[in-house]
């Protein structure tokens, strides 16, 4: 599908999307609980959905009631109960994780709890993301794990025991957040060690969902070892899925670029949370943005002039296709460090977005872990030239410039909010692919153009 977004003045009041990560980590803990959970304001986003699929398939009930999704768990039935010595594991199941990096990362841990062999099995852009660093810590923590060649598929057998493991965290927080969920249930206490540790933010949201699920784990000042005791039982919650920074991010970048005389109010977010892209409202203060919040739950973006800005995206690396949408409307050029965190995306994120805002007529460079933006000078006349932007590959039509390369659901909404720094429309085709984080985002950015 393509669609076509225009330049518009963005004003209103709009209410972020749920979070993700948030909706993922509360799925994987209520599949543990002892009878029904109840998440509210969930996110039925691709992802979100795989996790679902996957908690069912594991043996959860999963019931959509609307404004909330029940979701009854296992509790005491999971396998890991089962000691050294215990009943050998008699059955195998296939888990179908989609194209979501979270969710084999995080449920392979949690699917070495149950009797049997497990696979988790990907599809799309997945296929080729990293999972290597999953075999050896469970294996040291007790259960058996295999990849292809460090990528998906991924099987594991049971039971997780618990013990000490060394955990890299160079490439991805999403493995070692799913030992966290899963070791609480283990016979054993454990203890990770931790090298590398990235996007430590999202680590503390993973303890602070267990806790609400009524298990901890602890860590160090330095996110260097975790100590996690063994035989807890997860308790079903009342959970309220958080905002989600990332997906607010854009919005916020938006209401920066193209706030008319009315300022832009986002409701539903957390100022207080743990997810790391909260760091968006730094580098918009940085870029001259003017941010102001009006509750604990709420922010209010007035456009200002925009001049190029440096930051370090090195621990929030999902924040660099609206970073760039900014930078590429400022005065100026903006430095971004932390690019080669983008490589393990669902593309190559850097390359997606270099051609991307090519074809828009900005100019953005990578050498190593620095991107260089050159902006246009939304504030002072300039303007990007519009064109089209394709997430499948396919050529565009004549008038436009065109990305032959395949760009990721992030990227496309880069390309929707840098629109409204564009003389021109931009054309996005494969649009659908947003349905991966935000099935809603084209009319959600809608109904705040005026």
């Amino acid at each position: 599908m393509a669609r076509s977004i225009a330049y518009r003045e963005i004003s209103g009041r709009i209410r972020a999307p749920a979070s993700k990560s948030s909706m993922q980590r509360a799925v994987a803990c209520a599949l543990l609980a002892e009878g029904e959970s109840i998440l509210r304001r969930p996110s039925r986003s691709a992802d979100c959905l795989a996790a679902l699929a996957v908690a069912r398939a594991l043996g959860a009930i999963v019931e959509d009631r609307g404004e909330a999704i029940a979701v009854s768990g296992v509790g005491d039935h999971v396998g890991a109960r089962v000691d050294a010595g215990g009943t050998a594991p008699t059955t195998s199941r296939k888990l179908n994780c989609g194209e979501s990096g979270l969710c084999i990362r995080m449920f392979s841990p949690v699917a070495a709890l149950f009797e049997g062999e497990t696979e988790l099995a990907a599809e799309g852009s997945l296929r080729s993301r990293p999972v290597g660093m999953i075999a050896g810590p469970l294996v040291e923590l007790g259960a058996e794990c295999a990849t292809a060649g460090g990528l998906p598929p991924v099987s594991v057998r049971g039971p997780l025991r618990g013990g000490s493991a060394k955990v890299d965290g160079h490439e991805s927080s999403q493995f070692l957040t799913g030992l966290l969920i899963a070791l609480p249930m283990a016979g054993s206490d454990s203890v990770l060690e931790v090298e590398g540790l990235a996007s430590r933010g999202y680590v503390d949201l993973s303890l602070d969902t267990m806790r609400a699920f009524g298990v901890t784990a602890e860590r160090d000042a330095d996110f260097l070892h975790f100590s996690v005791p063994g035989g807890q039982r997860y308790r079903p919650a009342d959970f309220t899925v958080e905002g989600d920074w990332s997906g607010a991010a854009f919005l916020l970048v938006a209401a920066a670029l193209a706030a008319g005389t009315a300022p832009l109010v986002i409701d539903g977010l957390d100022t207080a949370s743990s997810q790391p892209d909260r760091a968006i409202l730094d580098a918009l203060r940085a870029a001259g943005a003017e941010i102001a919040s009006s509750t604990a739950t709420s922010i209010i973006v007035r456009h200002r002039r925009l001049i190029g800005f440096d930051f370090d995206a090195t621990d929030c690396p999902d924040l660099f296709p609206p970073l760039v949408a900014l930078a590429a409307a400022c005065e100026g050029q903006s430095r971004l460090r932390g690019a080669l965190r983008l490589k393990g995306k669902e593309s190559d994120r850097a390359v997606a977005l270099c051609e991307e805002f090519a074809a828009l007529g900005a100019e953005v460079t990578v050498e190593g872990d620095l991107m260089t933006v050159r902006g246009c000078g939304l504030d002072r006349g300039g303007r990007l030239s519009g064109g089209i932007v394709d997430s499948r590959g396919h050529r565009g039509r004549h008038g436009y410039a065109v990305v032959a390369a395949r760009i990721d659901n992030a990227a496309a909404q880069a390309a929707a909010v840098a629109a409204l720094a564009c003389s021109a429309p931009v054309e996005i085709t494969g649009s659908e692919c947003v349905a991966k984080s935000w099935p809603s985002f084209f009319e959600d950015l809608a109904s705040i153009a005026t």
